[in-house]
């Protein structure tokens, strides 16, 4: 049964950073996370498949940095410069290739206020 585990969110003041992890049970071609606000669709905000290839929702190039470690089967969000705008659960995803069928982790909250 494939499980992913997010960890590592919490309640960060504006302009500060957060680093969220994903522990996932098996090998993937693409991991990710997205976030979900309420009353909002989930919504992407970055990808990266095994090659290292990624891709960023506008809203947080330049700020977020997702990068992973195919040996460990982890996948990791560098938060930057974290906006109220970002308060949200963010999900850990995953794909594997060919097979159009999508992976959830449970979530990890994630709130940005003074």
């Amino acid at each position: 049964q494939v499980q992913l585990v997010e960890s590592g969110g919490g309640l960060v003041q504006p302009g500060g950073s957060l680093r969220l992890s994903c522990a996932a049970s098996g090998n993937f071609f693409t991991m990710g996370w997205y976030h979900q606000a309420p009353g909002k669709q989930r919504e992407l905000v970055a990808t990266i498949t095994n090659g290292g290839s990624t891709n960023y929702a506008d809203s947080v190039k330049g700020r977020f940095t997702i990068s992973r470690d195919n040996a460990k089967n982890m996948v990791y969000l560098q938060m930057n410069s974290l906006k109220p705008e970002d308060t949200a659960v963010y999900y850990c995803y995953a794909r594997r290739q060919y097979v159009p069928f999508d992976y959830w982790g449970q979530g990890t909250q994630v709130t940005v206020s003074s």
